[in-house]
């Protein structure tokens, strides 16, 4: 498969077993100098004092999320800037303007990966190290829905492999995806 040399920024978005940590690394691994970042690697760096992450989100869950969006953006920035293509793995519901504020370099695209639920709750009974479907994934699936329709590129990867999302991805997000 050959490697793409344009540039960008991917924000890969969707809620738990969605695919974005899956999605972000094989999209990443599409370029000639690719990194993923995946923001869940970002909190387990929290050796003590880690916020938990269940609703309803405390006050320091709340600050610890916009923390890893701070750093992930600068990250990814940083990257960027010594001349990768980055994709960051996150759920960014609730956050997108600290990332759109946060990354500083573009093309920055948005990309929203948005199986059906039965396939979310499927991929989640299928991991072995996290099973999060309850409470999280319905609301969070809702969220998106609701309050990021018609921002970013949308793809229903429920009946695709993750190849077949990366080229999905890699076809239509310059032109869906960009945010400015």
């Amino acid at each position: 498969m050959a490697t793409r040399t344009e540039r960008a920024i991917f924000l890969i978005n969707g809620t738990q077993g969605a695919g974005k940590s899956t999605v972000a690394r094989a999209l990443a691994g599409r370029f000639e100098r690719g990194v993923c970042i995946d923001a869940d690697d970002l909190l387990r760096l929290v050796v003590s004092g880690a916020a938990l992450l269940e609703p309803p989100l405390s006050s320091e869950a709340e600050h610890q999320l916009r923390l890893r969006a701070r750093v992930a953006s600068q990250l990814a920035d940083t990257f960027f800037e010594a001349g990768f293509t980055v994709a960051i793995a996150e759920i960014v519901v609730g956050r997108l303007d600290h990332f759109r504020a946060g990354i500083k370099s573009r093309p920055l695209l948005l990309v929203n990966l948005v199986p059906s639920l039965d396939t979310v709750k499927r991929r989640n009974e299928e991991r072995l190290n996290k099973n999060v479907f309850e409470p999280w994934s319905p609301i969070l699936d809702r969220a998106i829905r609701e309050t990021m329709s018609g921002i970013g590129l949308w793809l229903d990867n429920s009946n695709q492999t993750p190849e077949e999302t990366v080229d999905g991805i890699l076809q239509r997000a310059w032109k869906e995806g960009a945010l400015e």
